[in-house]
């Protein structure tokens, strides 16, 4: 089955199903705990366990596409899910497109990245099938231009060719989880790091028309990831609904002023970020981002 033909029967099986999730559970500012210890617990036993985002949802068994990659890029595990980028030596950024649309969803993923954690750029996002997956420099790739929304591993987020400081530069050769969480209905992606939600970092994605698949890309030599615990969750019309009223009301205050029952005004205010705006990156900063120097 080519990979367009999976993608097609997979949006075919996507059909709403009309579920009322409790008010409490957070899509976006959750700070949820995903390290289980016990790594003896069977596959069964830790879907049974898990308390990430999308808990009512359910497993998600997408891999990465053979055909939309780069040349420097090799999989290999079970199900294709471990992705090598530039086994031998790097000469530019190689990348990688996941199988998975994600439009008008929600999906959450997680990535398991070695301790080859160094160089350039190593990126963690989202684009549409014009986003470029190799290029013969070492380049923020995802995020350069308006077709991909990508994390580096510098903390720095790319949309556009624009960089906006979000989060703490990873710890160098040393392992991590990244965990992304999208969601096609409120139009946002929130990055996890090690089981703690960073919050919301791209926003309007329920604008766009193109389908967004799941992307990585890296120009370390050496890198691996590897895809774990996807899930995802079917839109029930409470949820559209939702959608289209918050597009008038920003912050818990608006919401308040409505004086409507409380589990109403819970069930609005799970889908309100009050985190400050992210601001851009100015010219020295890209400067040291660049040579590797702490901001």
């Amino acid at each position: 089955m080519s990979d367009l033909e999976w993608e097609q029967q997979q949006l075919q099986m996507r059909q709403p199903v009309a579920r009322r999730r409790p008010h409490h559970q957070r899509h976006q500012q959750q700070r949820c705990e995903l390290q289980i210890q016990d790594k003896s617990l069977s596959p069964r036993s830790l879907t049974e366990l898990w308390s990430g985002p999308l808990g009512h949802g359910t497993d998600d068994n997408w891999t990465w596409s053979k055909r939309n990659r780069s040349k420097e890029v090799v999989l290999s595990g079970p199900n294709f899910r471990t992705v090598h980028f530039h086994p031998n030596w790097s000469k530019g950024t190689a990348g990688i497109q996941g199988k998975r649309p994600l439009n008008n969803g929600r999906h959450y993923w997680e990535l398991h990245v070695s301790q080859r954690v160094f160089g350039t750029s190593i990126m963690f996002g989202i684009g549409t099938k014009s986003c470029r997956l190799h290029a013969n420099a070492f380049r923020n790739m995802l995020g350069e231009n308006e077709h991909g929304w990508g994390l580096s591993h510098k903390g720095v987020l790319w949309h556009k060719g624009v960089a906006l400081l979000y989060t703490k530069r990873f710890r160098e050769n040393h392992p991590t989880q990244i965990g992304i969480l999208f969601d096609g209905i409120e139009g946002t992606l929130t990055y996890y790091k090690d089981g703690r939600c960073l919050g919301v970092a791209f926003r309007g994605l329920d604008k766009v028309t193109d389908l967004l698949y799941p992307i990585v890309c890296s120009t370390a030599a050496k890198t691996e990831m590897t895809l774990r615990c996807a899930r995802q969750e079917f839109v029930n019309l409470q949820d559209r609904c939702r959608a289209v009223i918050m597009r008038r009301l920003h912050t818990t205050g608006d919401v308040k002023k409505l004086k409507l029952p409380q589990s109403i005004s819970d069930y609005l205010s799970e889908v309100i970020d009050d985190m400050e705006p992210l601001r851009q990156v100015n010219e020295k900063e890209m400067c040291m981002i660049k040579y590797d120097l702490q901001i």
